[in-house]
């Protein structure tokens, strides 16, 4: 696979990063790309069903910590002060994502607890420009050859790297077939999935109570406005002033440094803080 971002900028050439995934991706399966396009239109399938369960009244966590959450956001949509895509965004992101904690199907994109960003981005792009299914998939071979990279020069793990390596690559992988669906060039799907990773630098992972439900769940939010905002930057013509690989060495730098309270372990940031949820406190009793 691929071990940095400029080698799928150079090897995409004229082309897209999309392109020479799925031919990467059938030679390590040894398959035909046919076959490999056509899992992935089962998995945006997954996404897409994901992405619309929070719109089920009465969906709540065993814990109940977490559920509801979506429908509302759906309802807010229209009316989102930061307006009606991003407003549809943030839904479907929370939906995928409450889904996961109610254990439904979701698809880990790169991980569960950040399953919400990458679908959510491009379902409601696709539903608010018209984008043919075969478009959503090739930019999810971009977002794939991108977390590859990521996971080969630095982590996708929280325990490993904090959630920038589990919600901050899923915020790159979003931006960068974002760029590829926009019909942008693979630079600047580099510069975006940069973009996205320096303002999502440092996000630790603090799971409450060791479940993956909050904050997870409402960073799955935050990411997919971060992936949306990292791809227009980049689709405005604003190249990264930092090279996309350092960006990424600087993620795995920064996992390194961070304390293991911070790393999954339940101890610190918002782990350590009270839960004033109700439905938990009665479970305790």
């Amino acid at each position: 696979m691929f071990n940095a971002l400029r080698e799928l900028v150079e090897k995409a050439g004229s082309g897209t990063i999309s392109e020479i995934a799925k031919r990467e991706q059938a030679e390590l399966k040894n398959t035909e790309i046919s076959a490999q396009v056509e899992r992935m239109h089962e998995i945006l399938e997954v996404m897409r069903a994901a992405g619309e369960d929070g719109k089920t009244p009465g969906r709540h966590s065993v814990s109940g910590l977490t559920g509801g959450g979506a429908l509302k956001l759906f309802a807010h949509a229209q009316q989102a002060a930061s307006g009606p895509v991003v407003g549809m965004a943030i839904a479907r992101a929370l939906s995928a994502a409450e889904s996961n904690a109610c254990m439904g199907k979701i698809v880990a994109a790169p991980t569960a607890g950040a399953c919400g960003i990458l679908p959510a981005a491009l379902l409601t792009l696709q539903e608010q420009r018209g984008y043919s299914d075969g478009q959503v998939v090739d930019a999810l071979f971009t977002a794939a050859a991108v977390g590859a990279v990521i996971a080969a020069r630095a982590s996708i793990s929280g325990a490993e790297g904090g959630c920038q390596a589990e919600c901050g690559s899923a915020a790159a992988m979003a931006a960068a077939a974002v760029c590829e669906l926009c019909g942008a060039r693979p630079q600047a799907a580099a510069d975006a999935a940069a973009f996205a990773l320096m303002n999502s630098m440092g996000l630790v992972c603090d799971p409450v109570r060791g479940l993956v439900e909050v904050p997870c769940v409402y960073r799955n939010v935050s990411g997919v406005a971060i992936a949306l905002t990292a791809a227009d930057l980049a689709l405005s013509g604003i190249r990264c002033p930092l090279e996309p690989d350092d960006v990424v060495d600087a993620m795995k730098a920064v996992g390194e440094q961070l304390p293991a309270s911070l790393r999954e372990t339940g101890e610190g940031g918002c782990a350590a803080c009270r839960v004033t949820c109700p439905a938990w406190e009665a479970q305790k009793e």
